[in-house]
């Protein structure tokens, strides 16, 4: 069974059709990427999924448990690492754990161990009681996977997990989500607009174009499916997402700040 797997998922704003009949199947253990312009809809996918809003229309489940129903039951299946800035810079990484550990409900006699795990298997040992807004923005980003994964889930969504990092810190992050795959057997969903990081770490990939997903198959089956030679993701991703600038580059001024906001504080 697909442990994440959604049929016809819809979900409207007013008059705004953000998600339209939204149907995929995820395995487990997979890494799988959401790909799309600004707007297309993936942050809007994740929400639904992790039970932070609610589908107008269509299902999903997570591990069979149904998003709708058996909230609960998802929310202690799931992971999420958010687009936005989720560590407080006034704490150290170790008490950020702490918190998390504490919101999770992990048991009293367990949450130093699983802190202590976490903060080492994420490479942070060395300044877990260093404060968070004395790391790097790739030590932020490891900090924030490491809170997401003290209750051991069995999804991990990424939104745009290296959004403003440089090219070494990128490659750190992109490493230690395959360690969570290859360690803990891990399902990984992720939003990127990088195609070198879904080519690089995905093993299927959905591209969506306004609500709705255009294609859906591995990297190296969309690429050979334009029959263009030397063809690359990012030219797939134009030729589903559309080759206007607006596409490419949309989104609006929210969003725009928002992207601009996130990559300045973890730059």
């Amino acid at each position: 069974m697909p442990i994440v797997e959604t049929t016809n998922l819809t979900r409207r704003f007013a008059d705004v059709l953000a998600v339209d009949e939204f149907s995929i199947s995820v395995e487990e253990g997979e890494v799988f990427g959401l790909l799309g312009p600004n707007g297309a809809g993936k942050t809007t996918v994740i929400k639904m999924l992790t039970t932070l809003l609610v589908p107008t229309s269509g299902e999903a489940s997570i591990a069979g448990y149904s998003v709708r129903r058996r909230s609960g039951a998802v929310r202690r299946l799931v992971g999420y690492v958010p687009q936005m800035l989720s560590a407080d810079g006034q704490l150290s990484g170790y008490e950020n754990l702490l918190i998390f550990a504490k919101l999770y409900d992990i048991p009293a006699r367990e949450i130093r161990q699983r802190v202590d795990d976490a903060l080492s298997f994420m490479g942070l040992g060395d300044v877990a009681r260093s404060l968070v807004r004395t790391y790097s923005g790739g030590m932020i980003r490891r900090l924030e996977i490491a809170q997401s994964m003290l209750h051991r889930p069995r999804v991990l969504f990424l939104d745009e997990p290296t959004v403003g990092l440089d090219p070494s810190a990128r490659r750190a992050v992109w490493e230690h989500i395959g360690q969570l795959r290859e360690r803990f057997g891990m399902t990984i969903f992720l939003t990127t607009h990088l195609m070198e990081e879904a080519d690089s770490l995905c093993g299927r990939v959905a591209i969506m174009h306004r609500g709705c997903i255009a294609a859906l198959d591995s990297p190296a089956a969309l690429k050979a499916a334009l029959g263009v030679e030397g063809a690359t993701l990012d030219d797939v991703f134009i030729h589903f997402a559309g080759d206007s600038l607006a596409a490419v580059g949309g989104g609006s001024y929210r969003d725009t700040k928002r992207a601009r906001r996130t990559a300045r504080r973890l730059g």
